[in-house]
């Protein structure tokens, strides 16, 4: 059974960061891209970030260039979003999500359940 477990997230001022984490269980980890979308309150899904199975290839919004880096170990099945320069409008949940195949943007099959990130002084 697939599962992705996101932790990290929490209250942070405007201009703090945080790190997500998402541990990854149930299919090899290394084979395939991993990406984070978020949900902001009242608005649908958006991409933020990805990053093909050996970490070699990232992709990210423009609106994040430059602040958030995405990141993963494949020896411990864990994949990481470093957020810094926190701004309010990126307070969302936030969500993991297994790609199809191992390079970016074929489309997600599998979720976590996801973490809140709430930037607000």
């Amino acid at each position: 059974e697939v599962q992705l477990v996101e932790s990290g997230g929490g209250l942070v001022q405007p201009g703090g960061s945080l790190r997500l984490s998402c541990a990854a269980s149930g299919f090899r980890f290394s084979t395939y891209a991993m990406n984070w979308v978020r949900q902001a309150p009242g608005k649908g899904p958006e991409y933020v970030s990805g990053i093909n199975s050996d970490g070699s290839s990232t992709t990210y919004i423009d609106s994040v260039k430059g602040r958030f880096t995405i990141s993963r170990d494949n020896a411990k099945n864990t994949l990481y979003l470093q957020m810094n320069s926190l701004k309010p409008e990126d307070t969302a949940v936030y969500y993991c999500a297994k790609d199809l195949r191992g390079g970016i943007g074929y489309g997600n099959d599998y979720w976590g359940q996801g973490t809140q990130v709430t930037v607000s002084s």
